[in-house]
């Protein structure tokens, strides 16, 4: 294991224990504080030794949960739900424990209502800027990444090392590739059979990195690099006979294996393993589109929304102001966008322009920044001097929560389109009317107007195809970083 995980591994425990252990002694603090029961019986939370008991058990199912596996550890969402599940794992135990001894009282319960819900919300928050260290870290080129040697043919090889050697925020690199025979050099940068492969020199390389040799010289060649895994793009000549073979020259270096897989934007909670007759099946589950998780989406969006507006009332009164004293016009701008299934609605901002600013749409198509369908202009002279300001922080777009009231919008979810941005879509992109539109989404959070259209687009149909309500807040937390930071936004 590289000593970066090692340290990272031990700064996750500790940020953990701080914060569990700050959880229980603040519910044992709020119990001491309050009169005691008319029993006059102390109970078990009354005890110096409670906060060390719930603290105990906490870590050890954190532990027991595999929140610490670095495998999923900063990848997706699999690290909070191991963290959630490790959370109500303690809460039945400590609660079985309790009322199997007879111990359980008013103040009992009161300690776990207050100590796992704040301990649960320090772990998630702990654990969400540990990650934004490690990839501010990665994308400075300072470090935290895992050490990678790719096997598979030229071609396939090439494509995974381009992949993964473009996009360093996943964490990880590749430092080399072996090939199979026929396309590997020797050291005279000859293939086995004497005869030279296509662009094979001494020093060949692939993708930016060094061939060290053909498959016979998989774990050596690993270990010389000191990769933590081996990356096997199977093919028609990578047989599973070959990848068993394989398995072991890794196993006598300690080196993982990891076999590729041209299945994409597919979240992992729906990819499951299932042995059968000696073989194993991946087996993707279809995405839904309504059902129980919908009805749940429903209710957290106008629970927050109705929280988020009277939060911001003294902010949008504001901005109104703003709006109506500084040029001439309406205070909203109403706007016909694309909802769910196809339906029209009326999406109402902040106006940002000047009167009229439609009508010049036509004038501006030479200077359209945008791709796609979309028309952007970074410095669109329709634009007013309040209305860059509150489009750079997205102060605009606050009374969408109307719309999210109306049930027309979510809080999360794709870009609202305009009906003939629809009309061109392909049928990819319409994936991305099975779900409501959003006022933030993983567009926002990924760059906003910066981003290319086609990544645009990809992740939309990524959030359509695999939304869960995990991924819902982590890009609500999300997407405060980036309407302060402002990126991508005009």
């Amino acid at each position: 294991m590289p000593l970066w995980q090692t340290r990272y591994r031990t700064r996750l425990r500790l940020s953990d224990a701080a914060v569990v252990v700050g959880a229980a002694v603040a519910a044992f603090a709020l119990d001491a504080a309050l009169p005691a029961g008319s029993s006059g019986h102390p109970g078990l939370v009354s005890s110096v030794a409670v906060p060390a008991v719930v603290a105990m058990v906490w870590i050890a199912a954190l532990a027991a949960q595999g929140s610490y596996d670095l495998r999923i550890v900063g990848h997706d969402l699999t690290e909070y739900r191991r963290v959630l599940g490790a959370t109500w794992t303690s809460v039945s135990l400590l609660v079985l424990v309790a009322w199997l001894t007879a111990l359980v009282e008013v103040r009992d319960v009161l300690v776990q209502a207050v100590a796992f819900p704040l301990g649960l919300a320090g772990l998630i928050t702990s654990r969400y800027a540990w990650r934004r260290w490690v990839l501010r870290t990665r994308r400075r080129g300072a470090g935290c990444m895992t050490s990678v040697l790719v096997v598979g043919h030229r071609e396939r090889a090439e494509r995974v090392i381009r992949l993964l050697n473009d996009s360093p925020e996943q964490g990880i690199v590749v430092v080399g590739a072996c090939l199979p025979a026929d396309e590997a050099p020797s050291g005279d940068g000859t293939r086995s059979d004497g005869t030279r492969p296509r662009d094979a020199v001494p020093g060949d390389e692939v993708g930016g990195v060094p061939v060290l040799g053909d498959l016979s010289r998989v774990g050596e060649a690993a270990a010389l690099v000191r990769a933590s895994a081996v990356a096997v793009s199977a093919s028609g000549r990578i047989t599973t006979d070959v990848v068993r073979r394989l398995g072991w020259q890794l196993e006598r270096v300690g080196v993982d294996l990891m076999l590729t897989t041209e299945l994409a934007d597919v979240e992992a909670s729906r990819v499951t393993v299932a042995p059968a007759s000696g073989i194993s099946l991946l087996h993707v589950a279809a995405p839904r589109f309504d059902g129980q998780k919908f009805r749940v989406k429903q209710v957290m969006d106008w629970v927050l929304a109705a929280l988020l507006t009277l939060l911001v009332l003294p902010v949008l009164v504001g901005v109104g102001l703003a709006v109506v004293l500084t040029s001439k016009g309406a205070l909203f701008y109403l706007s016909e966008r694309v909802g769910r299934e196809g339906r029209i609605f009326r999406m109402v901002k902040f106006r940002t322009m000047h009167s009229g600013a439609d009508r010049a749409v036509p004038a501006l198509a030479a200077v359209n920044e945008a791709a796609g369908p979309l028309f952007k202009v970074r410095a669109d002279p329709r634009v007013t001097r309040v209305g860059r300001i509150l489009r750079r922080y997205s102060l605009d777009e606050l009374p969408q929560l109307l719309n999210v009231l109306c049930g027309h919008m979510s809080l999360v979810g794709p870009r609202p389109a305009l009906p003939h941005e629809v009309a061109a879509y392909e049928q990819r992109m319409r994936r991305r009317l099975l779900v409501k539109p959003g006022m933030t989404g993983l567009w926002q959070v990924s760059g906003r107007s910066d981003l290319p259209w086609d990544e645009a687009v990809r992740l939309d149909v990524y959030y359509a195809e695999n939304w869960t309500p995990l991924l819902d807040l982590q890009i609500l937390a999300e997407t405060a970083h980036a309407v302060v930071s402002g990126r991508g936004a005009y």
